[in-house]
């Protein structure tokens, strides 16, 4: 995507005028996209971003110039920085504490003893409407925290952890179908627009894998990454089942495509992307299968001055990715799990 210099202001009171150039998105596409997610913002933080796409801002406040715009491209200040990206041990020691703490919640949601508790939305507040908007046919997205033992916050030095539960139901369909599709009969790249390539590496049990991915995130730049999963599926009951998928490896491609595509160092790259665990559940219901994704990430930190302006695209792209991929699988398994499930070699996973 084009670059150009642009001022991009940000008024603060009480502060004496400040100017800095800032690498802005250039041309139709780049205005659409950010002026899209303005959107989410205030009216007055609103106005901002679209003068930093070249529109006016009337008044006389003082201002404080922030480059945000640049980050939003996937670039901190300009190309140079965008390869300045480092993960460094306390991230992912945070990063560790992080799952740890999910994985433990996730532990006592799947041993609960209530047969009409299974799913995380289940355990929500606002489980009621959340069960009555899937089973309509829309698809259910929601941003969750996970907290310490003492209710605070974990603190992510130089990184962030982006944390989500989206849920579909698969119409028409049964359990046994469901999990026989996923593990042996429908590739992930019929599955998710984001896989562009898969393969199997290992099979060290009937309801464990091993996968290797070639994933393309496009958001407001188009990343690729070689990754590599470990997979594993339980069934707890014959209505119920679970899945925990954790990348065990994740490489940015450069050039991807091209002859010369080849990988950056692992965790010395931009910073999109550096971890990726899914905690899937699937529910029978008398409808279908309800599909529930549970999507943790961990990315480069966001300076906090540009946190404003850029957490709104982040949260819609993050948003829209999960959302995609659970319609996507709604449709394709709708058809092709009970077309697999009925081949002679079909296999289920038991209780």
């Amino acid at each position: 995507m084009a670059l150009r210099e642009k001022w991009l202001f940000r008024p603060r009171r009480n502060c004496q005028a400040e100017v800095v150039v800032a690498p802005a998105l250039a041309g139709t596409a780049g205005r659409r996209a950010v002026d899209h997610a303005a959107l989410d913002l205030p009216a007055g933080r609103r106005a901002v971003v679209r003068a930093a796409l070249g529109l006016t801002v009337e008044g006389r406040a003082l201002v404080c110039a922030a480059p945000v715009i640049a980050l939003l491209a996937g670039t901190a200040a300009g190309p140079a920085a965008a390869e300045a990206a480092e993960l460094q041990p306390q991230t992912v020691a945070a990063w560790d504490r992080y799952v740890e703490a999910t994985e433990r919640r996730i532990a006592a949601e799947l041993a609960h003893e209530q047969p009409d508790r299974f799913l995380a939305q289940d355990f929500r507040d606002d489980a009621g409407e959340a069960r009555r908007e899937v089973l309509a046919g829309r698809v259910r997205i929601d941003r969750l925290e996970t907290r310490d033992a003492d209710g605070e916050r974990i603190r992510v030095p130089k990184g962030a952890i982006h944390h989500w539960l989206g849920s579909a139901l698969v119409p028409g369909v049964t359990l046994d179908e469901i999990l026989h599709a996923l593990i042996y009969a429908v590739e992930p790249e019929a599955l998710q627009d984001d896989v562009i390539e898969s393969r199997v590496l290992a099979r060290p049990g009937e309801d464990r894998l091993e996968v290797f991915l070639k994933l393309r995130r496009k958001q407001m730049v188009t990343v690729h990454y070689n990754t590599e999963h470990a997979v594993a599926y339980t069934r707890h009951r014959p209505d119920a089942a679970s899945s925990r998928s954790a990348a065990t490896r994740i490489a940015e491609l450069e050039d991807a495509g091209a002859a010369n595509e080849r990988e950056k160092p692992i965790g010395r790259d931009r910073g999109f992307l550096w971890r990726l665990n899914s905690y899937w559940r699937y529910r029978q219901v008398d409808e279908g299968v309800i599909v529930e994704c549970e999507s943790l990430s961990l990315s480069r930190g966001i300076p906090r001055l540009l946190r404003w302006m850029a957490s709104p695209l982040i949260n819609r792209a993050a948003r829209d990715i999960l959302s995609r991929t659970l319609a996507s699988m709604a449709e394709v398994l709708s058809t092709r799990a009970p077309a697999g499930f009925a081949r002679p070699t079909a296999r289920t996973l038991e209780p």
